[in-house]
């Protein structure tokens, strides 16, 4: 079966959205994909369908109700009960490029998406759902997320990029930012490439792209830094330090 995304929402006309073209949309036309939109208030039990309630101790916005997300989120678990259900929300764990790899690996994913104050905290108590942040920044509701999501994993699904490579030597793949890349003209503006991209020596190359890789994330991402170097100096799985009397 094509990687699947059900995606419980209050504005099912945003998908597929911008993953309707480019590499997604193809892959979408070509069957690698499907992308399921399904409205919550259809589970709403009265006749003006709703499906929000001022917060419980005062505040100010609506919190979506438990109740109607409860018998939403049963409704895709029904369907597709084999699928992981992850709410885009800001209290969730951040997304990492591995969680997604892991994604685009399985049969896809149902995606919950919030909008006014957010979800009912109950809902998270009474159903299997994975919490996750794209980032720590606050959207208008969590269908701009879904859509982040959904294309971090569809580009990954076989067959989509043109060069498997593609999606191996990126940002975050090695645990670090990914090196700088040039083309043509090789002067711009007094600016050149630099002259060991261009000597076609590939050992030199290779070494010069590490090198700016471990740079930048050390100047640009501190805490990506000291990850790597945490993982990079563990010793072998099993293995055991020695110390000399």
């Amino acid at each position: 079966m094509s990687f699947t995304a059900q995606i419980l929402t209050l504005y099912p006309e945003m998908f597929p959205g911008p993953l309707g073209l480019s590499l997604a949309g193809r892959a979408l036309g070509e069957g690698k994909w499907a992308c399921d939109p399904i409205q919550i208030r259809d589970f709403a039990a009265d006749k003006h369908r709703t499906v929000d309630d001022t917060p419980a101790g005062g505040g100010a916005g609506m919190v979506l109700r438990a109740d109607v997300l409860g018998k939403a989120v049963d409704h895709a678990l029904e369907k597709r009960p084999d699928l992981p259900v992850l709410a885009m929300t800001p209290r969730g764990q951040p997304i990492t490029q591995a969680r997604v790899r892991d994604l685009a690996a399985g049969p896809g994913a149902t995606i919950l998406c919030g909008r006014f104050e957010g979800f009912d905290e109950r809902i998270f108590d009474a159903r299997p759902i994975e919490q996750v942040s794209m980032g720590d920044i606050i959207l208008s509701g969590g269908e701009m997320a879904a859509l982040l999501l959904l294309d971090a994993c569809v580009r990954l699904l076989p067959g989509v990029m043109g060069a498997a490579s593609s999606g191996v030597e990126e940002s975050f793949e090695t645990g670090l930012l990914e090196y700088p890349h040039y083309t043509r003209p090789v002067e711009w503006e007094g600016r050149t490439i630099p002259q060991v991209l261009r000597s076609g020596d590939h050992a030199k190359i290779a070494a010069w792209r590490k090198q700016r890789a471990e740079d930048d994330t050390r100047l640009r991402r501190p805490d990506l830094w000291e990850r790597h170097i945490g993982v990079r100096d563990q010793p072998p799985s099993g293995a055991q330090r020695t110390t000399k009397d």
